[in-house]
């Protein structure tokens, strides 16, 4: 049996279950432990995948929060005792707070752990995990120490594989098939920030866009709509990519790691570092490195656009190099070494 672990947002959440549904699919036994607090406590009771949820404190190195550090003893209880019983044979932890009780406590007990990154940079669960880990799979490359880069291979991020052609996706979501597609993201919530400040610098480009203000912000913004600028909460990603030319948003793992399955460029507006401990801007820095994405300037945004879409190919062969394609395969192949 595998047990997965990880969770709290869908970064951690999402490149999990897309593994365990590939090892499910190879007959393999899986197991998902994830936080009581976290996404998975409301998502994975919607699965078959048997699973159980325990108490997990957050990880903090900037402040000592007592209550969140008895959260991680009693999780680490928890797990300790779920660990014992089910007796897995290896573990795969994609970070976060919920993915650090398992993982630390099959590493006390002996069992492989595999570990996986989803950003440019090593989150604190990561981090304190790397060393005792069998293996550390990575998102994109990243620089690490000599003794993290021998256990260290790029795995990319695992994201829904599916492709429609431009015109159908176009097409589906009610854009004319002439014309290019700008796609706003600003993560699964929405972006205040991208909400207030693109609309006014887009529009007098007359060019189509859907704009995913997020669900709690959609009556909010449905002033916006107009001809050929559509507000929508929440988009399909693959469709919403597929019918894209040129993407506008923060620069989460997850959503990089679709926009390089789609050969889709971007322009990237990351989270400042006080907000996210600097993962986003690493990740943005990592795509703009590879030539698939820039960091989005408002002061020169309508060039930017107007740049991008009139020399695109660079930009896809950038994101391609970053591509994610296969990453849920590799995991499990990795896996199945400890087997």
């Amino acid at each position: 049996m595998v047990l997965l672990t990880g969770g709290g947002t869908g970064g951690h959440l999402f490149p999990a279950l897309a593994v365990a549904e590939e090892l499910r699919r190879r007959g393999l036994e899986v197991f998902y432990l994830g936080s009581q607090g976290g996404l998975e406590a409301r998502l994975l009771p919607e699965t078959s995948l048997p699973h159980a949820l325990i108490p997990a404190g957050k990880l903090d190195r900037s402040a000592f929060r007592p209550k969140e550090a008895q959260k991680l003893l009693l999780g680490l209880r928890a797990a300790w005792r779920l660990l014992v019983g089910t007796r897995p044979r290896a573990i795969l932890s994609t970070g976060g707070y919920a993915g650090f009780p398992g993982a630390m406590v099959g590493e006390l007990k002996g069992i492989p752990v595999l570990l996986h990154e989803q950003n440019a940079k090593l989150g604190l669960a990561i981090r304190l995990l790397a060393p005792l880990a069998q293996g550390l799979a990575l998102s994109v490359p990243v620089t690490l120490s000599p003794g993290l880069a021998r256990k260290a291979r790029v795995t990319g991020y695992p994201v829904r594989e599916v492709r429609y052609p431009k015109a159908e996706a176009k097409a589906r979501l009610g854009f004319p098939p002439d014309k290019p597609l700008l796609l706003i993201l600003g993560g699964s919530q929405g972006s205040l920030e991208l909400n207030e400040k693109l609309p006014p610098l887009l529009k007098p480009l007359r060019l189509p866009v859907l704009h995913q203000v997020g669900e709690r912000w959609l009556e909010r913004y449905r002033h916006l709509e107009e001809d050929g600028y559509r507000i929508a909460g929440f988009v399909d990603a693959p469709l919403a990519m597929s019918a894209a030319d040129l993407l506008l948003a923060r620069a989460g793992a997850g959503t990089l790691a679709e926009a390089a399955y789609h050969r889709l460029p971007a322009l990237l507006f990351p989270l400042s570092p006080s907000l996210d401990g600097g993962a986003q801007a690493a990740n943005a820095q990592a795509y703009r490195q590879a030539g698939g994405a820039e960091l989005g300037d408002l002061a020169r945004l309508a060039k930017q656009v107007e740049g991008i879409l009139a020399h695109p190919e660079p930009y896809r062969e950038g994101m391609a190099r970053l591509s994610p394609e296969g990453a849920a395969g590799r995991l499990a192949d990795w896996l199945e070494e400890f087997l």
